[in-house]
């Protein structure tokens, strides 16, 4: 069985709902024995496990009164006071088609017209459950779990959207190391066995695994195994941020997730909490994700989301929901099959243009999933750090030759400087890759030569 398929067979004992446009999920029993009733105990961890984790604020985040009563007034033959929606009728709404293409490669250019069936447009027009339309974040999250001054670990470099919800929440952040297989679980043993005495162990590991932002780095199993081990021995809760997942496109077969992995190898259930994004792989406009988890963590995430905004747009799931219903699994995967094939011919050529032009200049590792290459430009060390500064050479060399990319230091916590660069090559046309690298190979020229001129005053 390929990884896809199991994972697709793992995803079957979650119950999906939505959270902040995230649908969200909690661990359920099957017919899996495994995950039976009997076994529970064994291998799914029980809700009180999880208490420790809370934040204060979710703590003391309760239940909405009257978004507890939507599921109730949905049963026939209630006669419902309770809700203040406003009137179906007076919505201007009567219809929404859709016009999508095939998801095969080969049929790309033929098109299917979709029509919301009028039950699921008037619940995606109307208030629904605060966890999504009932057919189908991270910040929300990282809050339910982290009170100002609690410990957490995240690989480093890291997706740079994170760094400033580590900073609003005032908790201290551990950096783990990281190379091209991904993060480097030898560190994290360092860390977690070195951890100073009387000071609270850290609540969770924040990764990406697959085509990470910024590196384009995925985890070998060999590291994702240890990793796992080490959660289950700490009492650590592994964040897997996964929005590259669907976008693999290297030579051997893609690892299993963490969230898979918890099944299949011997231990507790319920240390990682995945997130799932279609931004990636449908439109990024549309901001739909998942997140599937220990059914305390996601009540908790379901609760902050009530409280702040109530629920997430419902045409968007809407949306989404019309065009995977039509599609089916085999057609999903015939689109993501689709689209990873574009990613590695786009990735193909780039670094093409890159060998072409930064051969001597620069170094690089071979992403095998994701939209990213992440490579070290040769440049002098300046004071304070054993590597070159790449944030003058790409904020105001490059920017003034006209082409864009982003230094390395915006990918770190503590914004220490770095000779590395994240350049993505989605969206520039690639008839253009080659020049994009023949005038970034002149800035760096150019700030050599000036480094060495210099040197020699």
């Amino acid at each position: 069985m390929s990884s896809a398929s199991k994972y697709a067979s793992y995803s079957t004992a979650i119950t999906p709902t939505i959270f902040n446009n995230c649908i969200t999920g909690a661990l359920l029993s099957t017919d899996d024995p495994e995950y039976s009733t009997s076994n529970a105990s064994k291998r799914i961890l029980p809700p009180l496990y999880y208490d420790r984790y809370l934040s204060d604020k979710a703590r003391r985040c309760l239940p909405s009164p009257i978004r507890q009563l939507l599921g109730p007034s949905r049963i026939p033959g209630m006669l419902s006071l309770f809700s203040g929606s406003p009137t179906p009728e007076t919505f201007p709404y009567r219809a929404l088609t859709l016009t999508v293409s095939h998801p095969n490669a080969q049929s790309r250019d033929k098109s299917s017209r979709l029509e919301l069936d009028s039950e699921l447009l008037a619940e995606a027009l109307q208030y629904s459950d605060t966890g999504g339309i009932r057919r189908l974040g991270v910040y929300q999250a990282f809050t339910c779990l982290l009170d100002e001054g609690d410990s957490i670990l995240s690989e480093s470099p890291v997706y740079a959207g994170v760094i400033p919800i580590f900073h609003l929440l005032k908790c201290h952040t551990t950096e783990v190391a990281t190379d091209p297989s991904g993060i480097v679980a030898d560190d994290l043993e360092r860390i977690l066995r070195s951890w100073p005495k009387g000071r609270p162990m850290p609540k969770l590991l924040y990764t990406v695994p697959y085509g990470c932002n910024p590196t384009g780095a995925s985890a070998t199993l060999e590291r994702r195994l240890k990793v796992l081990n080490l959660a289950r021995e700490f009492g650590l809760l592994i964040f897997e941020d996964d929005p590259y997942f669907y976008l693999y496109y290297g030579e051997t077969p893609r690892s299993p997730s963490y969230f898979q992995l918890e099944k299949e190898i011997p231990g507790t259930i319920g240390h990682v909490v995945r997130f799932d994004s279609f931004s990636k792989i449908l439109s990024s406009g549309i901001r739909i994700g998942f997140v599937s988890g220990p059914t305390t963590i996601i009540t908790a995430i379901n609760r902050l989301t009530s409280s702040s905004m109530l629920q997430p747009p419902g045409l968007t799931q809407a949306v989404t929901y019309s065009l995977l219903s039509h599609w089916g699994y085999g057609g999903f995967q015939q689109h993501v099959d689709y689209i990873s094939g574009v990613y590695r011919r786009k990735r193909d050529l780039f670094v093409a243009a890159m060998q072409k032009h930064l051969t001597g200049l620069a170094e690089w590792s071979m992403p095998e999933a994701g939209l990213f290459v992440w490579f070290k430009v040769f440049l002098p060390p300046v004071p304070g750090s054993r590597e070159g500064d790449s944030e003058d050479l790409i904020v105001r060399r490059a920017l003034k030759e006209k082409v864009l990319a982003l230094p390395g230091t915006s990918f770190f916590t503590d914004g220490r400087k770095s000779a590395y660069v994240r350049a993505s090559f989605t969206m520039l046309p690639e008839e253009h890759f080659n020049e994009a690298m023949r005038r970034l190979a002149v800035v760096i020229k150019e700030e050599r030569a000036q480094v060495e001129t210099r040197a020699r005053l």
